[in-house]
């Protein structure tokens, strides 16, 4: 396990200990493995690509915080705290990046905006994302577990190009989607759009 620590302006002055527990108490350990392993990938891109390397670690370890949420905690907050209901019709593979950052807030205390739509986008993406929301992105989809044919080819394209493994994932997103007869949410078909490489 690595011994990253981060500053407290970044993690509402929890030490890694305090962070990682917070994870185990909501994910289970193969999950929580998964996000190690992000958090490592997300850190190595910010590295290469001159990203922000802590905000990429944290939102790297904490992307899947809230994926094994009940699903009545999310229909409940979706509800009574001011989220778009038609997240109703959606479930958690949207749910924990979109709802997640209210529980990452709520539950753990961090509150960097960057982080947060770090997360926040790591599901569907936006076509506005950032370096930093691409690694977050990307690192989920290419961490080292991954060996599937489209994470292997967006781990060769990260290593020079953030966009073009972006435009990997969000292709393969939306194959993957459309081959399982799964409703498709809006702003992933704009992202695609939005990073579809262009000719010239």
């Amino acid at each position: 396990m690595s011994d990253y620590e981060y500053p407290a302006t970044l993690t509402h002055d929890l030490n890694r200990t305090e962070l990682l527990n917070h994870l185990q108490n909501r994910l289970d350990d193969a999950r929580f493995q998964h996000c190690l392993r992000v958090e490592k990938t997300a850190r190595e891109l910010a590295k290469r690509f001159g990203a922000d390397v802590d905000r990429a670690g944290l939102a790297g370890l904490f992307h899947d915080y809230a994926k094994q949420i009940p699903v009545a905690d999310y229909k409940r907050v979706i509800m009574e705290d001011g989220f778009d209901p038609d997240l109703l019709n959606y479930g958690r593979g949207v749910w924990h990046g979109l709802v997640g950052t209210w529980f990452i807030q709520t539950e753990v205390g961090i509150t960097d905006k960057l982080v947060l739509q770090a997360i926040e986008r790591h599901t569907t993406g936006d076509p506005d994302m950032t370096l930093l929301d691409q690694i977050i992105f990307v690192a989920d989809f290419i961490e080292p577990a991954r060996t599937l044919d489209a994470e292997v080819a967006a781990r060769k394209a990260a290593a020079t190009d953030m966009r073009q493994a972006s435009f990997i994932e969000l292709k393969n997103t939306l194959q993957y989607l459309i081959a399982e007869n799964k409703i498709v949410y809006p702003k992933t078909l704009l992202t695609y759009n939005a990073f579809i490489p262009r000719e010239g």
